[in-house]
């Protein structure tokens, strides 16, 4: 069965080409085989998603726009991992009612992922939320966060979506994939 592995080789010269808000922008210059070897990547603190269900076979989506593809997504609530000290289970917890007012009292990791590790070292872990309710709350959300729309939608449609190319958002394609094999294993039961 396969199985990605972690390997350490001796990075001889790092240094931070573009310090932003949320990710930076590093250069790394490593040896490979003997030879050295310049790549720039994002480096990125990580992020959570949820993959919420509701007793209706419903997954719950929030559409927000994102400016590098000038599209509105339809995504699973998710967020970085930007508070120090907290866990990824507690950073799920905290965006999935940040973003809907729901909260769950059942929670599992279902999977993680990297989004681009050609040039991201961004990885999301995707939890699985059940047993919902509405807490809702009074945040104001800013930015591309002020207009989301929640919505219900039963996660057949939601996989027909993805399999048309219609969801594109990486942690919703995965999460909804994963949901999906999750339900078909039984693991649900």
């Amino acid at each position: 069965m396969p199985k990605d592995q972690p390997v350490d080789f001796a990075v001889s010269a790092s240094e931070v080409v573009f310090d932003g808000r949320i990710w930076s922008v590093k250069r790394d210059t490593f040896d490979y085989n003997g030879d050295a070897i310049v790549r720039e990547y994002v480096e990125h603190p990580g992020a959570v998603a949820v993959v919420a269900i509701n007793e209706r076979s419903e997954v719950l989506l929030v559409k927000q726009y994102r400016h590098p593809v000038r599209e509105y997504l339809w995504e699973i609530p998710a967020g970085l991992l930007d508070v120090a000290g907290e866990s990824k289970l507690n950073a799920a917890q905290r965006e999935l009612h940040e973003e809907t007012g729901w909260v769950a009292t059942q929670w599992e990791e279902l999977t993680s992922f990297y989004t681009t590790p050609g040039g991201s070292s961004e990885e999301i872990t995707i939890f699985l939320a059940q047993d919902l309710s509405f807490r809702g709350h009074n945040l104001q959300l800013e930015g591309e966060e002020s207009d989301m729309e929640v919505a219900w939608v039963p996660i057949a449609d939601a996989v027909t979506s993805v399999m048309k190319s219609e969801m594109k958002s990486p942690s919703a394609v995965v999460g909804i994939m994963a949901l999906a094999i999750w339900m078909r294993a039984g693991l649900s039961e």
